[in-house]
């Protein structure tokens, strides 16, 4: 299964008053994650908005199991959860600076036109990066049976 590693160092900006990463921080850890797995499997999803293509967030969940703290280091495994064609679903887990799981979750993105927001089809516009996609679906399946 092709996952994505992204280190991050904690900073102070990223907490609160506690020193514990405020919960949203981790929703821009996940996009920093969700950006390396692209650039992983080769591509670049700013390519993709000169295209006039966007991939909105349809759909998020984390759930918090342990607390960063500030001063902490911390990695983002990012991974193909799921894909139709249409749209994608990354999975995340971010680790502690010692290994413990802090957090997970999934994002799920559809391909959208920029000017009109009407879901356009990846598999059609572009062919490599739907391929890409199965692969690592195939991937992830082969892994869990």
């Amino acid at each position: 299964m092709l996952i994505s590693e992204t280190d991050i160092e904690v900073r102070y900006a990223e907490t609160d008053q506690m020193g514990i990463v405020y919960h949203a921080n981790y929703l821009v850890w996940m996009e920093i994650g969700r950006t390396k797995l692209i650039e992983k499997l080769g591509f670049k999803y700013a390519e993709m908005e000169k295209d006039g293509i966007l991939a909105p967030v349809i759909d998020v969940h984390a759930k918090y199991l342990q607390p960063v703290k500030y001063g902490d280091s911390s990695k983002i495994k990012t991974w193909i959860e799921d894909y139709d064609g249409l749209r994608v679903t990354y999975g995340y887990e971010i680790l502690t600076g010692t290994g413990q799981l802090a957090v997970t979750g999934f994002t799920k993105h559809v391909c959208v036109k920029a000017d009109t927001f009407r879901p356009v089809s990846l598999r059609k516009l572009y062919p490599e990066w739907h391929q890409a996609y199965e692969n690592a679906k195939k991937q992830l399946l082969g892994k869990r049976n």
